[in-house]
């Protein structure tokens, strides 16, 4: 991405010249480190040609381009950065300092130094990502437009398309890719996130299969198998499925942090307020599972405090605001807070790219819950019952609408599935199966 891999910058031999021979294992040449993947071993055999002063051209730009990829973000920034200082420094090195900044979440620095670079697909990606970023609606149209029908510019509008919520196109784009492709497997692991996206597990997961068949060791793919089988099973399930990650996530360092995030999901909150709080900044589901925590805990007021000033761009954010909304304006009286929670709740249920999901469908039913229409309400639970029928907070929502339909026969038998003792001694709980 960075660098061509096909052309490096280094011309001849790296390691011996003339005829000199060794007996022995001859020490791997650059390129076929770098073809191999293998980043550590092309920066080791690159610090020690500098070392013994056998550098090369470009290996700054070199270390740095491997850096990069290990996810070492903050070497590669300073290999780049020392490059431009030098006197007559490759002009290719602005985009890739601009892309290490992009990585680095230094958005502005990361658009000053794409505009010093000379035009090329790969700035025009960047700009288009920036663009995203900043929601200059704008730029990223024009940037839009000059995209070409390859397959990396292809693959960057795919991926504004998911982080846009717009997960069937992008599903459309990477298959389109994929039919010539075949050996694209990286592929598969878009699309299966696209489809977890769109609540699509099992069908997620076999498109993950053939990925992890090829490649077993596979951080993100284990990440999101985990995933699925927190959503298809439970989070013991989902933690066993991490096991094989835990001792091999030395080479990635955000695979730690998104491996401690990930268990206190799995273990329903558990080590929350220890892990959750540095990571805010880091992974942007930690700040939203912080305020599913604290919702748990029946503290809405901290929940609301750590929400309120978070901008919603996904339907996630939507809809947490729009929980906490509901929650704080029922514990506070506050017609206020549950007309906001209202309207994010059939924002989302109303959108094209979440109606046909489940989390669309319960934020109508929300919506329409809270609007008092429960033959409404009852039309959008039906369609989705059969997922949640052990779930003690649908139960005790779809029971209060049976009743309030005057379904109460029905509605004191969903009741009666409950399992919380902590629902089970509510007040509202108690009311409503005296009535039924």
């Amino acid at each position: 991405m960075m660098l061509s891999r096909a052309k490096p910058a280094v011309g001849r031999d790296l390691l011996y010249t003339g005829k000199r021979k060794k007996k022995g294992r001859k020490m791997p040449k650059l390129e076929e480190l770098l073809s191999q993947r293998d980043f550590t071993g092309a920066i080791t055999l690159l610090e020690f040609k500098r070392h013994v002063g056998e550098q090369e051209e470009d290996t700054n730009l070199w270390i740095g381009y491997c850096a990069f990829h290990l996810g070492d973000y903050k070497r590669a920034l300073e290999e780049y950065e020392n490059a431009t200082k030098e006197e007559n420094c490759n002009p290719e090195v602005w985009v890739n300092l601009a892309c290490t900044y992009f990585f680095l979440g230094m958005y502005k620095q990361s658009e000053a130094a794409g505009l010093k670079a000379p035009k090329s697909r790969l700035q025009n990606r960047l700009l288009f990502h920036l663009a995203h970023k900043f929601n200059d609606e704008k730029k990223l149209m024009n940037f839009h437009q000059n995209l070409q029908d390859i397959t990396e510019d292809q693959l960057s509008l795919a991926s504004i398309h998911y982080m846009r919520s717009h997960y069937q196109e992008a599903i459309d784009i990477y298959k389109r890719i994929l039919l010539d492709n075949r050996e694209y497997l990286a592929l598969n692991v878009y699309v299966a996130l696209c489809y977890y996206k769109l609540d699509y597990y099992d069908v997620s997961q076999e498109v993950l299969a053939v990925y992890l068949q090829q490649i077993p060791d596979s951080t993100i793919a284990l990440n999101l198998k985990a995933c699925n089988h927190f959503r298809l099973y439970n989070g013991k399930a989902a933690e066993a499925e991490l096991k094989s990650l835990m001792d091999n996530a030395s080479s990635f360092e955000f695979a730690k942090e998104l491996i401690r995030h990930n268990l206190v999901v799995f273990r329903g909150g558990e080590g929350a307020l220890q892990v959750l709080p540095p990571l805010v900044d880091v992974i942007p589901e930690a700040k939203l599972n912080l305020v599913i925590y604290y919702l748990r805990q029946d503290d809405v007021q901290e929940a609301y405090n750590l929400i309120k000033d978070l901008e919603p761009t996904t339907p996630q954010d939507y809809i947490l605001k729009g929980v906490v909304n509901a929650a704080l304006g029922q514990e506070m009286g506050s017609r206020d807070h549950m007309k906001i929670a209202q309207q994010f709740f059939q924002l989302v249920g109303g959108s094209a790219s979440e109606c046909d999901t489940i989390a669309g469908r319960q934020c109508m039913a929300s919506c329409f819950f809270l609007l008092k229409q429960f033959d409404d309400v009852l039309i959008y639970l039906n369609s989705f019952k059969g997922y949640f029928f052990n779930d003690d907070i649908f139960n005790f929502n779809y029971a209060q609408a049976k009743a309030a339909t005057g379904n109460t026969a029905e509605g004191e038998e969903v009741f009666l599935l409950i399992q919380s003792e902590k629902l089970k001694n509510d007040y509202i709980y108690l009311s409503w199966l005296a009535r039924c």
